[in-house]
């Protein structure tokens, strides 16, 4: 039995259901609104890419080291996004959340915030994780502030972590939140999600 079994997470009009390959048409619409692969600070497939991109997700859960999800909207069922557990460590009780991404029209709404507050919620209540852990590039900032709103907690910068899409290097900043943490998070991601928007 996988650490994180095939799960369907809903709320507030979106779903995370588990990648497959009949999302690739999806991703790739997704991908095209923005032109995302064009940031060189994401794991945006481009669009000739996401078969790829996709089967390496699958090949990954395989191993039991990553668990993607496409994000849908509830109704439409059209892809939003792509969002994942990643770095799963058993033993450990820990996942990090991250390969996060949305078609450029999603961003800035509620759905990033809801994807994470379900995705947190999971481990925390259902795996019984003791630490979520996020890491993203030291360029990346919205990305930083992102996962700062949440609740997490910065444990540092590993220099020379990661190559780039365009073959730079890159440093990785390096966030966690302990089960300790979780519930004034939840309440304050709850009240971010509950407050009405200008």
């Amino acid at each position: 039995m996988a650490f994180v079994e095939p799960i369907t997470l809903a709320a507030r009009g979106i779903e995370l259901v588990p990648l497959s390959l009949d999302h690739e048409i999806g991703l790739r619409a997704a991908a095209a609104d923005g032109e995302l692969w064009k940031l060189r600070i994401t794991s945006v497939p481009e669009p000739e890419q996401t078969r790829s991109y996709i089967e390496t997700a699958l090949s990954m859960r395989e191993a039991g080291n990553r668990f993607a999800f496409a994000v849908t909207d509830a109704a439409a069922g059209r892809v939003l996004g792509c969002t994942s557990f990643h770095d799963i460590v058993p033993d450990l009780r820990r996942v990090e959340i991250g390969w996060t991404w949305y078609a450029k029209s999603c961003q800035r709404t509620h759905i990033n915030t809801t994807a994470k507050l379900l995705m947190m919620t999971h481990a925390f209540e259902m795996l019984q994780c003791d630490v979520v852990g996020w890491r993203t590039d030291n360029f990346n900032f919205a990305s930083q502030a992102a996962i700062e709103r949440l609740g997490a907690k910065k444990d540092g910068v590993l220099r020379g972590h990661a190559m780039r899409r365009d073959g730079t290097i890159r440093d990785t900043v390096m966030y966690s939140m302990r089960r300790g943490e979780w519930p004034e998070a939840r309440a304050q991601l709850l009240y971010l999600l509950n407050k009405p928007r200008a």
